[in-house]
């Protein structure tokens, strides 16, 4: 993979778990190549304590994490995104902003963890779970030919990772 950096913004309604925990993942494990962002159509404006308290325990980043609005990166200011996945079914039936430089897109939909019943064994688990999912996508991402592959072959993997294990039966979208 050549030195490029790619930017990659996660989305999911109120940008408080699964959001969250992908822009860590990505952070960590994919350093070197891409820079990763999260945001939400209706951000809660603060991140859920199970995603920071998971995080931590699994040495991610989780210090300048924050809930907020899919607006900040669609202004003519922000970076330019080479990638947007949404991670929630909700928003990805929403309609998005523009993105400037047209972005491969990508539904990755799994089950919300803040959702989650239970005793906050039961909750922190259900954390985990999701983490664990949105870890093995992230992997099987950043290890894509990215400078080789053709943008229509390119969406059909990048859309094969969001079917893979824990995938929720939201709407599949690729661009």
């Amino acid at each position: 993979m050549s030195e490029r950096i790619y930017n990659v913004l996660f989305l999911c309604t109120g940008n408080s778990a699964r959001s969250i925990l992908a822009e860590s993942i990505l952070r960590k494990d994919g350093h070197r190549h891409f820079r990763a962002f999260s945001a939400g159509s209706q951000p809660k404006g603060n991140v859920n304590r199970f995603a920071i308290k998971v995080l931590k325990s699994l040495d991610y980043p989780s210090d300048d994490l924050r809930s907020k609005s899919w607006e900040e990166f669609a202004s003519p200011d922000a970076p330019v995104m080479d990638f947007v996945f949404t991670v929630c079914d909700n928003a990805a039936g929403e309609s998005c902003p523009v993105w400037p430089g047209q972005p491969m897109t990508a539904h990755w939909g799994i089950e919300d963890p803040a959702e989650a019943g239970g005793t906050d064994i039961q909750k922190e688990a259900a954390f985990v779970a999701a983490f664990r999912y949105l870890k093995n996508r992230i992997a099987a991402f950043t290890s894509l030919p990215l400078e080789s592959i053709d943008r229509l072959s390119l969406g059909t993997r990048l859309r094969d990772i969001g079917r893979s294990a824990g995938a929720t039966s939201g709407r599949q979208k690729a661009s």
